[in-house]
Parts: C-alpha cells; structure tokens; sequence
C-alpha cells in the first residue's frame, strides 16, 4: 500500500502525515507513506485544495486534515 500526502509541507500537511502514521501504527499496518510537494504532480491527481490523502493513487481526502480515526476508518476500507 501505497499512501500520498499531497501538499505544500505546511503545518497541516504535517499533521496529516502524524495522523496518518500514529493510524498506521494503530491498525498494526505497514505501509509506504510518500510526501508529494510538487504542485503539477498534486493538480495531476485532480486536487486543488491542500491537504489531500490518497492511498494507491486514489484520492480519498482533499482540504482537510484528517483525524487518526477517520484515516483508520480508510485504511480499513481498503
């Protein structure tokens, strides 16, 4: 499984990252967690509002910084 966080680096970008590994750690899953900072990379997968999550190159997530069980409740549908 592959996870993207797709945003600038600010601080909520940041947080995601945090709520999505401490999730992660919850589940007892791994995972690759990828950081994509590049802005035409970002518009490639349709998002225009930071920060956004996709998992498997699917966006799940965009604008919001997800709380460790909300990324839970995603991770568990996949």
């Amino acid at each position: 499984m592959i996870i993207k966080i797709l945003g600038s680096g600010c601080k909520k970008c940041v947080t995601l990252t945090e709520n999505t590994q401490a999730a992660l750690a919850s589940l007892g899953r791994e995972a690759e967690v990828v950081k994509v900072t590049d802005f035409a990379e970002i518009a490639a997968h349709g998002v225009m509002s930071t920060p956004a999550l996709a998992i498997d190159d699917k966006v799940v997530s965009v604008g919001k910084v997800l709380t460790p069980s909300e990324v839970e409740a995603l991770l568990k549908a996949r």
